[in-house]
């Protein structure tokens, strides 16, 4: 029996994609001839990503009681061990084409999904709101200069639909802007930091000798940095989703080579650069803003350039970080009736109902807070994709409402339990939260799932013996769904494509 065969005897009809609320077109399988996302193009996409003001507050911090060369090493060290923690979940999106709230529904259940999905979903608007609020600062400060007129809730509403129109495009109008942001936001960067350099020689500092008087602990800058990205550790299937693989690649190396330049290369080097110039700037003048120093010794043209620097970061950040994670949650929440743009214009709206201007001011807090529950997902999805599947995963379920991963009501208990354990535990772990909640939670939810859900739930990924059935890439084959007929299907993939 073929595959596809054996797939239409598997998998039950489903309704057409405009009544099924588990189906929406923003989050179906994505096909190899849809992956537009070269290496280099990831690479662009990650750069503009990490160039995020608060990774300054990170470097300002650290300095502020450890020698700056100690610093830059740990930031360096604790996002090369994230970076690759993220390329195992980075193989959901590149071998299934799969968004990271449709994922969810395995360790969760199709209804459980929307438990996690939408508090992920909910954390990067805020971030969204964070990021437009400093952007639209940097916005008011030029069009002050200019004119006179000072007004930045108009430049953050502004700045806002500009951003949700962008994003609205589609992935490639993402990777485009990142293409153009990143180079122009790293070369302004080098600029800032010998403008930073020469300000704290005038003041007969020497950066690398500076010693901080703060209490501030290896151990614990470290552990913040590697809780900075545990959002895009968990979803970073939604953009590997449209980068492309060469189909039959079965080794993970070959599946995944276009992803590891940018995530074990781009993101340590740009994390550690940028903190490196937040640290700088606290030596300087004692603020980890370099912006605000800087700003307050520049005019001209200057001035203005410090300032598109600052938008540049925002949104190109924003785009792929936060606006994307946050519409696909909404939608796999709302679907069929929520579509993409709409989803990415209420992202919009509670990123600014959230007030990020007073979460500033609180970020370490913030980051550890919501850092303790995204990481027991990340330590779900990694024991339900390599440990449970074995990467495996049969696709089509996830998309019926009497399927597999309905499990009790459409809520998978393992996953809940394990989530809420791990990430309540991890919560009061302090610095320890992410490690703690990661490793409690995979633990946690391999064995209830091996000797409790599976003995009820019957998955048939892990029972049938046929290792190429319910694999994509790695097969040579597409998630594919046929609109007509309601039903998904393993499509061969034209190697040529």
């Amino acid at each position: 029996m073929s595959v596809n065969e054996q797939l239409a005897n598997n998998t039950r009809s489903l309704t057409n994609v405009k009544t099924n609320h588990l189906l929406e077109k923003s989050i179906l399988p994505i096909e190899s001839k849809q992956r537009p996302i070269t290496a280099w193009g990831f690479v662009w996409i990650w750069v503009g990503i990490a160039v995020i003001i608060a990774t300054f507050q990170l470097g300002a911090n650290g300095v502020s009681g450890l020698p700056l060369l100690h610093v830059i090493a740990t930031i360096l060290i604790a996002n090369v061990i994230l970076a690759l923690l993220m390329t195992l979940t980075a193989d959901i999106g590149t071998e299934h084409g799969l968004s990271f709230s449709v994922y969810l529904r395995a360790p969760f259940g199709i209804y459980g999904t929307h438990i996690p999905s939408i508090f992920r979903g909910l954390i990067a608007a805020v971030w969204f709101g964070i990021q437009t609020y400093l952007g639209a600062l940097a916005l008011n400060g030029i069009i002050e200069y200019l004119t006179g007129f000072s007004n930045w809730p108009i430049w953050y509403l502004v700045f806002a639909l500009l951003q949700i129109a962008n994003t609205s495009l589609g992935i490639k109008s993402v990777e485009r802007l990142a293409a153009i942001a990143a180079p122009a936001i790293l070369a302004i960067s080098v600029w800032m930091y010998f403008t930073l350099d020469v300000l704290a020689q005038t003041k007969g500092i020497n950066i690398w000798t500076f010693a901080g008087t703060m209490d501030v602990s290896i151990l614990t800058l470290f552990l913040a940095n590697v809780a900075f990205w545990s959002t895009l550790a968990i979803d970073i299937p939604n953009i590997t989703r449209y980068v492309k693989t060469q189909p039959g690649a079965k080794g993970f190396i070959a599946r995944n080579r276009n992803i590891f330049l940018a995530q074990l290369v781009a993101l340590p080097i740009t994390q550690a650069w940028i903190a490196l110039i937040g640290a700088v700037s606290f030596i300087a003048a004692g603020d980890w803003n370099p912006i605000t120093v800087i700003q307050g010794q520049s005019e001209g043209i200057r001035l203005v350039v410090l300032l598109v620097l600052v938008i540049l970061a925002q949104w190109s950040t924003n785009n792929a970080a936060n606006l994307i994670p946050a519409s696909l949650a909404f939608v796999n929440a709302g679907a069929p009736y929520i579509k993409y743009p709409m989803a990415v214009f209420i992202a919009g709206v509670v990123g600014t109902l959230s007030m990020p201007w007073a979460i500033l001011d609180n970020l370490f807090a913030f980051l550890f807070s919501y850092g303790s529950f995204l990481s027991a997902i990340g330590g779900i999805m990694i024991a339900d994709y390599f440990l449970i599947r074995k990467r495996r995963l049969n696709v089509p379920e996830l998309y019926s409402v009497s399927g597999q991963f309905r499990y009790y009501k459409g809520v998978n208990p393992a996953g809940l339990i394990a989530w809420l354990c791990a990430g309540s535990l991890a919560f009061y772990s302090a610095e320890w939260a992410f490690v703690v909640g990661l490793l409690f939670s995979m633990a946690m939810y391999f064995v209830l799932m091996k000797y409790w859900i599976m003995r009820i739930y019957p998955q048939k990924e892990i029972t049938e013996k046929n290792k190429d059935n319910y694999l994509a890439t790695s097969a040579g084959m597409d998630w594919s769904y046929n609109e007509q007929s309601g039903l998904f299907q393993q499509t061969r993939v034209d190697k040529d494509e």
